[in-house]
C-alpha cells in the first residue's frame, strides 16, 4: 500500500453499505464515499474548473469539518495532491499567513466561512488577493506566489455528481503515485510569530494507522467519535483508522464541546465505542459533568493526548467507565501523530505522571543529553528523539526550520539516519516507560536551581479545588506565575504546594482565572498567559 485511497479502496469492496462518516446533518456509506471520491478526483484533474490539479499540488480547505469535506479532501488525494485545513477562528492575520506559505492553487469554502476568507485578503497589502477571490478569471503571479481561487464546496459537490470517473485520468495520477507524496500540511505555532506548515506523507500514514489499529485493536465493530478539527493532527487518527479498518467515524461539531447535554447525547445516541480525544475535550466532560447527564456505555477505548492528563479527571471518567482501556498518547505533528503509548493497568495518584509509555513498533525513541550522548539510567532526563518512517517530510516551503529539528543522529556515524528532535525533556522509570516531564522551554534556571515548570502544574493540578493548572517564568522579574481554574482559594493552593515543593518552586504569584485560555488546538495558550 503506497497510498491512503487504498484504504479507502478496500473498505468500499469489504463494506460498501456501512457508514464510513457522518456528521449531524448528513452521512456518508463507504461505497458512496469512494465513488464521489472519484468523480472529484476527475472534476479536479480535469481542469475545468481552475486549471487541472497536478501532483502533489496543495489545497486549501477554510471550513469546519463536515462529511462534504471528507469526500472533497480525499478527492484532492486521489488527483495526486494534497490537502491542508486552515482553522476558521484563528485571526485573519495568521490564516493569510498560513495560506501565504502554503499558496493553494484553490481554496475550498463553504456559504459560512466564505466571507470572512474574502475578508483575510481585503488587507490593503493584499488588494491584489481580494480582486482574485471575486474574479475567478483574475490571477496574478509575483515570482513564485499564486493567488488562490476560491471554491463553494457545494458548488463542487453538484458538479462532481454530474462527472463521471475518467478511468484514463485515474489511472495516470495513479501511475505518478508515490509514497512520500505529501498527504496534508498542518500549521502548529511558530516561534516567529509565523505558522510552521508540517508536511506529512502518505508512508507515514500508513505505517503509523496500520500499527495503531492494531494495537488498539479497532476494527468495523467500532464507532469512532472524532473530537479534533481537520486542521489538528489528532484528527488523522480517527479519519485514517476508519477507512483502514472499516470502523464508523462520528463527526462531533466543535461548539457541542460547549454544550454538555447535547455532546453526551450525540455520543450516545451515535453507539460511540471509540474516543481518541485532546485532554481539554476529556477535562470539559468531567468539569461540567457530562457522565453524570448521561453515560455513553458502549463507550470501551478511551485515548488522549495533546496535554498531561491530570489524574482527577481521568479517575472521574474510570468510575463512570471501568471497562473501558484507557490510553496515554504521546507525540508531535512533526512524527504523524503519536510515537508512543501506555495503557493504564493501575490507578495513580493525584500528584503521579502518568508514563508516555513504550514506542510504536517502527519507531525508534530515545533521550539524548546535553551532551548528545545517549540517556538510559532511571530518572535522568535528556531530550526525546524520534526516528523511523513515522517522520514528517518536513516543514512547508522552510528548508531552514527544516534542518534545524530534522537532522542526521549524532548517534550514528555509519549511514544517513534522520530523527527529529522533539524539544520535549523525558526520563525513564524502573519500568521501562518513557515519562514526559516538559518542554525545553518549560524548564527554567531559578534561585540556582534547574526547575520543571510541569512538576509545579502536575502538583497545583493535584490540590483539592483546582481543575487546570499551568505555569510560566517571567524572565524579566525572575519569577514564577501560576494560573489555575476551580474553586480553591488562592491561599489555599499555595499552602498545598509549600507542603509538596522546595520552597524555590514555589510560585511568585498565583493567580485564577474563570477558565484557561486556548489555542487552536485545544491546549493552554501560553503566550496568551504571558501576556495578563
Amino acid at each position: 500500500m503506497i497510498n491512503v485511497i487504498e484504504m479507502l479502496k478496500n473498505s468500499a469492496e469489504k463494506y460498501p453499505d456501512k457508514a464510513a462518516f457522518k456528521d449531524p446533518g448528513k452521512s456518508v456509506t463507504f461505497g458512496e464515499l469512494h465513488d464521489r471520491v472519484l468523480r472529484i478526483a476527475t472534476l479536479l484533474m480535469k481542469g475545468e474548473l481552475y486549471g487541472p490539479i497536478e501532483a502533489e499540488q496543495g489545497v486549501g480547505f477554510y471550513m469546519e469539518k463536515s462529511v462534504d469535506a471528507v469526500c472533497a479532501m480525499l478527492g484532492v488525494v486521489r488527483a495526486g495532491g494534497f490537502y491542508s485545513f486552515i482553522d476558521v477562528r484563528q485571526p485573519a492575520k495568521r490564516a493569510y499567513s498560513a495560506i501565504s506559505v502554503l499558496r493553494p492553487v484553490i481554496i475550498i469554502t463553504d456559504d459560512e466561512n466564505k466571507d470572512a476568507l474574502k475578508r483575510i485578503f481585503t488587507a490593503e497589502e493584499n488588494a491584489n488577493a481580494a480582486r482574485a477571490l471575486s474574479d475567478p478569471h483574475f490571477a496574478k503571479r509575483s515570482g513564485d506566489d499564486r493567488i488562490p481561487k476560491i471554491l463553494l464546496i457545494s458548488d463542487l459537490m453538484k458538479l462532481a455528481e454530474g462527472c463521471d470517473p475518467d478511468e484514463g485520468l485515474l489511472e495516470m495520477a495513479k501511475e505518478v503515485s508515490y509514497d512520500r507524496m505529501p498527504l496534508y500540511v498542518n500549521f502548529t505555532s511558530g516561534s516567529t510569530g509565523t505558522p510552521k506548515g508540517v508536511a506529512v506523507g502518505h508512508s507515514s500514514v500508513i505505517d503509523f494507522i496500520t500499527e495503531f489499529t492494531g494495537v488498539f485493536d479497532i476494527n468495523e465493530t467500532d464507532v469512532i467519535a472524532n473530537q479534533a478539527p481537520f486542521d489538528f493532527d489528532v484528527s488523522v487518527k480517527d479519519i485514517y483508522s476508519g477507512l483502514l479498518t472499516g470502523a464508523g467515524v462520528v463527526l462531533i461539531p466543535r461548539d457541542y464541546f460547549t454544550n454538555p447535554t447535547v455532546l453526551m447525547d450525540y455520543l450516545a445516541d451515535n453507539g460511540v465505542t471509540t474516543l481518541i480525544w485532546a485532554v481539554s475535550a476529556m477535562c470539559f466532560v468531567s468539569v461540567m459533568n457530562g457522565l453524570e447527564y448521561r453515560l455513553p456505555d458502549k463507550i470501551n477505548k478511551v485515548m488522549f493526548s495533546g496535554e498531561v492528563m491530570p489524574v482527577k479527571h481521568l479517575n472521574k471518567w474510570r468510575s463512570f467507565l471501568p471497562e473501558a482501556t484507557y490510553v496515554n498518547l504521546y507525540g508531535p505533528t512533526e512524527i504523524t501523530c503519536n510515537c508512543t503509548y501506555y495503557i493504564l493497568d493501575r490507578e495513580f495518584e493525584k500528584d503521579e505522571a502518568i508514563p508516555a509509555g513504550i514506542p510504536f513498533a517502527n519507531e525508534k525513541v530515545f533521550l539524548l543529553d546535553d551532551e548528545d550522548e545517549l540517556v538510559m539510567d532511571v530518572d535522568k532526563e535528556g531530550e526525546i528523539c524520534v526516528g523511523g518512517s513515522c517522520l514528517a517530510l518536513g516543514y512547508y516551503r522552510d528548508k531552514e526550520k527544516t534542518d534545524l529539528v530534522f537532522v542526521q543522529n549524532p548517534l550514528n556515524d555509519r549511514f544517513y539516519e534522520r530523527i527529529y528532535r522533539t524539544g520535549d525533556i523525558g526520563k525513564y522509570d524502573a519500568d521501562g516507560n518513557l515519562i514526559y516531564t516538559s518542554r525545553k522551554d518549560f524548564q527554567i534556571k531559578h534561585m540556582g536551581q534547574r526547575i520543571e515548570l510541569g512538576e509545579i502544574e502536575i502538583s497545583a493540578t493535584a490540590c483539592d479545588g483546582v481543575t487546570r493548572a499551568c505555569c510560566i517564568y517571567d524572565q524579566k522579574k525572575k519569577k514564577i506565575l501560576l494560573y489555575y481554574t476551580g474553586d480553591a482559594a488562592r491561599a489555599e493552593v499555595t499552602a498545598a504546594l509549600q507542603n509538596k515543593l522546595p520552597q524555590y518552586m514555589i510560585p511568585g504569584k498565583t493567580v485564577q482565572l474563570d477558565e484557561m485560555p486556548m489555542n487552536k488546538n485545544g491546549k493552554i495558550d501560553r503566550g496568551a498567559l504571558s501576556l495578563r
